[in-house]
């Protein structure tokens, strides 16, 4: 029978087939050779060495197929090698289906993936976790990515224009009449000069201040630019350029200042070609060439003249460490201030800051081998600066004016300082050149006539004035006197003086208890502050000289050391008739008597007057000592502007009206701002009619005759402070209204502390107050100012108010004993108690304090000066005052 016959099936175990299986395989491979001579690993599925049966043969198959798994690929060597035992039905000895050919093994699923994720052979998470050769790939990959972009970027950008950088236009002002005022504020004060001509101090004054690693950095700063990125990425504050090459760059792209990631990135591959491709000494120039010192200064050549009237070639180290100072931003660090821009930037404020960085940055040059400690030794105080205004056209009030309008356009409007520096816009501001040059005109003539410095040098000198003048319908403010020239005193003493304003602040106590009421001391404290008694102007208040003032519980106001406090009148003077010396209120304001108003304010409660001051248009930071009795006297210091706006809302029958300076700006021809009032009822009709009312009996009969205008109503009052450092007047028409200053302050504005100077003989008079020189400036440009308008009178004066402390006059006068002071205090009713902190002893008691103390076991009441002839008030100061504070409280700047 053939070999290849089929036979048939056999008992399992047993049979032919059993006996084939137990056969040595000839070389052609038909019969399968013995398990145990193939060495197969299928032996271990028995158990004790016997072979495992099987069902049938596709089963068989499976077996050896599972086995070729794990030793097909050995066997498969050999057999392709020398052609072996066969491993299979088709493999045959050594050649192409021999056993390394065979269906021996499945194909592996992961084996041709270049990136093995999911991962092969895991499973659950672990299957899911990346390998570290994927990270490390894929972090590989990614800088790549960030390398191939940054280098393109690179190959990209390009080197600036310098030159095209500096092309800034000029900002033009405007008169309310349209017509040009000046043109000035954009960057065209600029001069370049070369490396050559850069003081070897100015560099390293820079390098040490700024970027100590100048000459050998690549152009930034690692570190810095990675503060700067993380600081953005979190939506913190951005950081500009931290090295002289970024900040050189910085200022040359000026089409684009915005501090967004796209134009940092931009930034920084400029800043790296420009710090590969171009001179250290290039960039140096360049950055000192384009950089802004304030001033309206480009440039170190045109920052040197602004700063100390030279070039740049003769500036020593102590001059060089200034200018590097100021880099850090002029609005802070200009010795000058700048309160226009921001009222914090006051001078004595940006001293110290300049004085500071200027002393660090001199300190580093030495640390750094640029400066010799003995040179840096010479230098103890800051290096004397000139005037900020040089330029002849910002010359007399120019100079104020566009001052003013600048930082009324920056605070006011989305405008930036920035884009005013760059220039091009059109500013149309309110002020009247004619107004402007009679107020200029009316001060000129006052000082030429009755100042003499060589005849009376120790009274005469360091004599300021200060106005403005405002229209009362809207708040525009039409002319301002701002000193003798912008070019040469640059404080604008029409918006910040620091100057008390002494008894001009009495009409706003008058409106308060006519608006508000005075409290009923028979009624608890808080019903009394909703069930008031509203004050008629001929109500009766006490006149009488050291008079003790008492609180809302009917006790006398004592300070913070027990003592009692005896309110004086101007040069002890007492008004109304002994021994009750009572006096009407329109009467007490015509003589200017301080005892009336005080008492009065207590009654009505000083909050209330404070209220009234900042609805009439006084800023809230202008009012001092707001818990204090003196406060109803004018211990505040608002600016000229703001007097004058407020007194235009009584000239407004109540209604107040925000001063402004400019009306619109234009850019490239388009309206980019206009100003839009907004008038409020700051008090009724009946209540500002009638503070006008009493005003108008000042100027006709009063302390304030001497500002008296021919057929025209003119109401106002005088002030004058304590020991004669102030004097004022201010009043108003229906048409106009004007305040005018005066006072003496050193004119060194470089000093950190200037003091205010008593004026007894200025003018070769025995006192100044409000009714003299003020009230004569405020005369005189008021008769120019308003000539050939036509005249106007006041509203009515409705009856307003009921008539308190109607008492009569006792018949018989008691002997003047201590009891008797007692008796004829000035009005049956007590006032608020004050709870707050009162002002120490030695602050406000003799000879220069607002109010006599007295000792509890006596009637000491120490000095009696008072000052002029309506109503004298000293600055007291307020519980963060400095007693020697003569500047007041420094609210400056911006219609303070």
């Amino acid at each position: 029978m053939s070999e290849h016959r089929r036979k048939p099936p056999q008992p399992q175990g047993g049979g032919r087939a059993a006996a084939r299986r137990g056969q040595t395989g000839s070389s052609s491979g038909r019969r399968a050779a013995p398990r145990s001579a193939t060495g197969s690993p299928s032996d271990s599925y028995d158990s004790g060495g016997e072979e495992r049966p099987f069902a049938s043969r596709a089963e068989a198959r499976r077996a050896a197929q599972r086995s070729s798994t794990s030793g097909g690929r050995r066997r498969a060597a050999d057999g392709a090698g020398h052609g072996g035992h066969g491993g299979g039905r088709r493999g045959g000895p050594g050649g192409p289906n021999g056993p390394g050919r065979g269906r021996g093994r499945e194909p592996d699923p992961y084996k041709k993936r270049i990136i093995d994720y999911p991962r092969a052979g895991k499973y659950g998470w672990a299957r899911w976790m990346p390998s570290w050769k994927l990270v490390t790939g894929t972090f590989i990959g990614f800088c790549g990515s960030l390398m191939a972009v940054a280098g393109i970027a690179y190959a990209m950008v390009g080197v600036p224009d310098v030159a095209a950088a500096a092309k800034a236009q000029n900002n033009v002002y405007y008169w309310a009449n349209n017509k040009p005022m000046v043109s000035t504020g954009g960057e065209t004060n600029r001069q370049n000069i070369k490396y050559e001509q850069i003081p070897e101090a100015m560099r390293y004054a820079v390098m040490s201040a700024e970027n100590k690693k100048f000459e050998t950095d690549k152009g930034i700063d690692p570190v810095g630019i990675g503060r700067a990125l993380f600081n953005m990425a979190k939506g913190g504050e951005t950081q500009g350029g931290s090295t002289i090459t970024q900040q050189y760059v910085k200022n040359a792209m000026l089409n684009d200042q915005s501090q967004t990631m796209s134009r940092k990135f931009k930034e920084l591959l400029v800043s790296i070609k420009v710090g590969r491709t171009e001179p250290k000494e290039e960039v140096m120039a360049g950055y000192l060439n384009t950089a802004y010192y304030g001033r309206t200064s480009y440039g170190l050549q045109a920052a040197a003249r602004s700063y100390f009237g030279k070039d740049a070639t003769d500036l020593n180290a102590s001059e060089c460490a200034l200018l590097a100072a100021v880099l850090k931003g002029a609005t802070y660090y200009d010795p000058a201030g700048a309160t226009a821009i921001d009222p914090g930037a006051t001078q004595e404020a940006n001293t110290k800051r300049a004085r500071d960085r200027w002393s660090w940055i001199l300190s580093e040059m030495v640390k750094d081998g640029h400066l010799s400690a003995t040179e840096r030794a010479k230098y103890t105080e800051l290096p004397k600066l000139q005037n900020p205004r040089s330029s002849s056209e910002l010359g007399g009030q120019i100079g104020y004016l566009v001052d003013l309008a600048k930082g009324y356009v920056i605070n006011n409007t989305d405008i930036t300082e920035e884009q005013l520096r760059q220039g091009g816009y059109e500013i149309h501001t309110t002020f009247d050149k004619k107004k402007v040059a009679d107020l200029e005109k009316a001060v000129k003539k006052v000082r030429k006539e009755n100042l003499d410095v060589k005849r009376r040098p120790k009274t005469d000198t360091h004599v300021q004035f200060g106005g403005a003048s405002v229209d009362p319908k809207d708040g525009a403010i039409v002319a301002i006197y701002g000193g003798e020239s912008a070019t040469k005193h640059f404080t604008n003493n029409a918006d910040e003086t620091g100057a008390a304003v002494g008894s001009t602040f009495k009409p706003f106590v008058l409106a308060a208890a006519m608006q508000d009421g005075k409290r009923d001391p028979d009624l608890g404290e808080s019903q009394a502050q909703d069930e008031r008694t509203k004050v008629s102007p001929d109500s009766f208040y006490s006149g009488k000289n050291k008079l003790k003032i008492k609180t809302y519980d009917g006790s006398i106001w004592k300070n913070d050391k027990g003592k009692e406090w005896l309110q004086t009148n101007d040069d002890d003077e007492s008004y109304g008739a002994p021994p009750n010396y009572r006096i009407d209120l329109r009467e007490a304001m015509r003589v200017s008597a301080n005892s009336a108003f005080v008492q009065l304010g207590m009654d009505v409660g000083l909050d209330k007057v404070k209220k009234a001051a900042e609805n009439a248009g006084l800023r809230p930071n202008s009012l001092t000592g707001t818990t204090f009795p003196s406060f109803s006297i004018g211990i505040s210091d608002p600016s000229a502007i703001r007097m004058a706006g407020s007194y235009a809302t009584f000239a407004t029958s109540g209604k107040q009206n925000e001063p402004f300076s400019v009306k619109d700006v234009e850019y490239e021809g388009g309206s980019v701002w206009k100003h839009k009032s907004a008038t409020k009822e700051a008090f009724t009709a009946p209540v500002a009619d009638n503070v006008t009312d009493v005003l108008k009996t000042v100027v006709e009969e009063g302390t304030g005759t001497s500002a008296q205008l021919d057929g025209r109503e003119v109401a106002g009052k005088t002030g004058t402070t304590d020991g004669n450092k102030s004097a004022w007047f201010v009043g108003y028409t229906p048409q106009l209204s004007t305040a005018v200053s005066m006072y003496r302050m050193d004119d060194d504005e470089t000093k950190k502390s200037r003091p205010f100077l008593e004026m007894y003989g200025t003018g070769g008079q025995e006192t100044i107050h409000g009714a003299s020189f003020p009230a004569e400036v405020w005369h005189d440009y008021m008769e120019q100012a308003l000539k050939g308008e036509p005249s106007e009178d006041f509203p009515e004066a409705e009856p307003i108010g009921v008539v308190v402390n109607d008492l009569p006059t006792p018949s018989v006068t008691p002997s003047p004993t201590e009891s008797e002071e007692e008796q004829t205090e000035p009005s049956t009713e007590p006032s608020e108690t004050e709870t707050t902190p009162s002002p120490s002893a030695s602050e406000t008691c003799g000879p220069f304090g607002t109010f006599e103390c007295e000792d509890t076991g006596g009637t000491e009441t120490g000095g009696t000066e008072t000052g002029g002839t309506d109503g004298g008030v000293t600055s007291s100061p307020t519980e963060s005052e400095d007693p020697g504070n003569t500047r007041g409280n420094g609210n400056g700047g911006i219609f303070g």
